[in-house]
């Protein structure tokens, strides 16, 4: 028995990275999976996930997503529904930064993060909810929704303003959202990643990112993929049914330095 048998997740930015993480790991613990994406190209290289999870024999479906767009969150999860027959877990994994300090930021790319990192979040986390408001209660949940934010949330992202400020808004989104619903039995929570090596090349990796990183995390490694998407199972799982409202660190001790 797989901790999801029997649901139905939708993960955006599933293609690569942590999102990609995510839809694998929910895939081999029995749910089955749509994936949102604006492609299926794999940033960091390989098969595409929709790929290596029907190899694997787990159902799966994607669909083009800009999340930014209302009607097509709507119609990410009107796909949901269609294929699978319900909605049991939203994780909001897209996002996009800019790399750039307070001065050096065009307002079109400020307005472009907010629209990928904040505004899809909310109109993802509102058609779903809508949804999930129409399905039955089973074992004391209707559905759960699982934000990706970031320590930067809490903490200044060093020269990249825009994302920082996105991230903190989704944290608070997070609580409004827990807060809100939990009546109605959806539980929303968040998973906060540290600096995670995903495979991405460019600045992220760039040897004083990478030296700043291993200065601020304790633990003597940075994280995966695998270690934000443990961290998901768990909330999108039955074992945190008395869990919402929380921002969940996954950075090594990042936070508690």
């Amino acid at each position: 028995m797989g901790r999801l048998d029997g649901k139905v997740a939708l993960i955006t930015g599933a293609a690569s990275g942590i999102g990609r993480a995510i839809a694998r790991r929910f895939a081999a613990e029995g749910a089955a999976i749509l994936i949102a994406d604006l492609s299926e190209a794999v940033r960091e290289g390989g098969e595409p996930t929709r790929a290596l999870i029907e190899a694997a024999g787990y159902p799966v479906r994607f669909i083009e997503t800009d999340v930014s767009d209302e009607a097509q969150a709507q119609a990410a999860i009107d796909a949901a529904v269609a294929a699978f027959g319900k909605l049991d877990i939203l994780v909001n994994n897209a996002a996009i930064g800019t790399d750039t300090p307070l001065t050096d930021t065009p307002l079109g790319d400020w307005n472009r993060v907010m629209a990928v990192n904040l505004t899809g979040p909310f109109l993802m986390a509102r058609a779903a909810v809508r949804q999930m408001l129409t399905q039955e209660i089973v074992q004391g949940v209707r559905g759960r929704i699982v934000n990706i934010t970031s320590q930067h949330g809490m903490v200044a992202a060093p020269n990249d303003i825009a994302y920082g400020v996105s991230k903190s808004g989704l944290v608070y989104m997070t609580r409004q959202i827990a807060v809100d619903y939990a009546k109605h039995h959806i539980l929303c929570n968040a998973v906060a990643p540290g600096k995670i090596l995903t495979g991405k090349t460019g600045r992220a990796v760039a040897p004083e990112i990478l030296a700043y990183s291993e200065s601020r995390t304790p633990m003597p490694r940075l994280g995966t993929p695998d270690d934000v998407a443990s961290a998901a199972l768990f909330l999108a799982s039955d074992d945190a049914s008395y869990v919402t409202g929380e921002n969940l660190m996954v950075d090594g001790g990042w936070m508690a330095y």
